[in-house]
């Protein structure tokens, strides 16, 4: 039976969105086929009806993870915001719906150049969004570490147990820092948050 364009298309972005999901939440590697098909609600049969590979697969799920967080930055009204959202318990406790960096970053070098480098693009649009929010040019360095104590503070506060004290005084410890920061310096009103 053959099926339409609009509904391969669907498919395809049902296993999309399974995948970086799970990618996210169990790593490139601790996701099988078809275990991405059987979350799409798919047979895993059909895997490479849609992708060449699984690393074609991560490109794309990536690519998805990242457009979503660039959604959730665009949804702040600023900066201040945007770090309370994503140094928040709530966050630490979704792997699988929040930052591709904190719950990938120590998965991805691991993989091929190709999803690496969908990685880094990523991640410099994050870099880009906050450096906006700080003023611009001139911020990029304020930016990039920013971002770095972000990314590292969740992936830190998740490698902790939950009900140990200091998971939760590595991100409330960084977010203090972090707004404490952003008080001593203007901050460009509303921001760009988007990649």
């Amino acid at each position: 039976m053959r099926i339409s364009r609009e509904k391969v298309r669907e498919n395809r972005e049902r296993v999309v969105t399974a995948a970086a999901e799970l990618f996210r939440a169990q790593g490139f590697e601790g996701v099988a086929v078809p275990e991405l098909m059987k979350a799409a609600g798919l047979t895993h049969g059909g895997f490479y009806n849609h992708f060449e590979s699984k690393e074609a697969l991560a490109r794309e799920a990536l690519e998805s993870a990242w457009a979503a967080m660039a959604e959730e930055r665009g949804r702040a009204r600023d900066l201040p915001q945007l770090l309370r959202g994503y140094l928040s318990k709530a966050a630490r406790n979704a792997p699988g719906k929040a930052c591709p960096a904190a719950a990938l970053a120590g998965d991805v070098r691991r993989q091929p150049a190709s999803v690496r480098a969908t990685f880094a693009d990523g991640l410099d649009g994050m870099v880009e969004s906050v450096e906006a929010a700080l003023g611009g040019v001139g911020h990029r360095a304020q930016a990039v570490g920013l971002v770095a104590r972000m990314v590292g503070a969740i992936m830190l506060s998740r490698a902790v147990p939950d009900d140990h004290p200091l998971a939760t005084e590595l991100l409330e410890m960084t977010l203090k820092a972090a707004l404490d920061e952003l008080a001593d310096e203007p901050v460009a009103p509303g921001g760009d948050f988007r990649a």
